[in-house]
């Protein structure tokens, strides 16, 4: 591949690797989609969702099986880098749904312990600054459920095949739309 003018290999090859783009594409798309289900299903509009863990879907369902579908799809579904690919999404999907979901309803139990008990753990234990950041509630919606996670990964493959197959790289956009030169 020819180096585009005043860009670096490296840019070119980012640029010209749909698989990551569209993997990218599928997350952005699942954290859109918890906006959106934050808007429909609690009547709220809160843009803090974008950038939280946990909720509906799970974004990281989408960018790893997002990111399988296409090394699937370019190389080919037999090929051991999509085997591995898949195997990591599973991990990743699985741990998302069990240790993550597990530590976050584990918080959330926590949290409800009265604040006293906490108070006489700390001054007994800890030092005053890291007293008050033990003050603070824990992070609940650290994991997913399995409905979740499921529907992370179905946005994506649909979000990553549909983006390869009919509309190509970051580099063939650009190219397509005479923003870069085609090389």
């Amino acid at each position: 591949m020819s180096t585009l003018a005043g860009h670096a290999p490296v840019l070119d090859q980012l640029l010209a690797n749909g698989v990551l783009a569209w993997a990218l594409a599928a997350c952005g798309a699942a954290q859109f989609g918890k906006l959106l289900v934050e808007l429909v299903a609690h009547g709220r509009w809160r843009p803090a969702v974008l950038i939280e863990t946990g909720g509906m879907p799970s974004s990281h369902s989408a960018l790893v099986t997002g990111a399988a579908a296409g090394i699937g799809w370019e190389l080919g579904f037999g090929d051991p880098l999509f085997a591995f690919a898949a195997t990591i999404a599973f991990v990743v999907m699985y741990d998302a749904s069990g240790v993550r979901q597990a530590a976050g309803l584990q918080a959330r139990r926590l949290n409800r312990l009265p604040p006293q008990l906490w108070e006489a753990e700390t001054a007994s234990t800890v030092s005053t600054a890291a007293a008050a950041g033990l003050a603070k509630p824990l992070k609940e919606s650290l994991g997913h459920t399995r409905l979740e996670v499921l529907v992370g990964s179905l946005i994506g493959p649909a979000v990553a095949l549909s983006g390869l197959a009919l509309v190509g790289s970051p580099l063939q956009i650009a190219q397509g739309l005479g923003w870069l030169p085609a090389g």
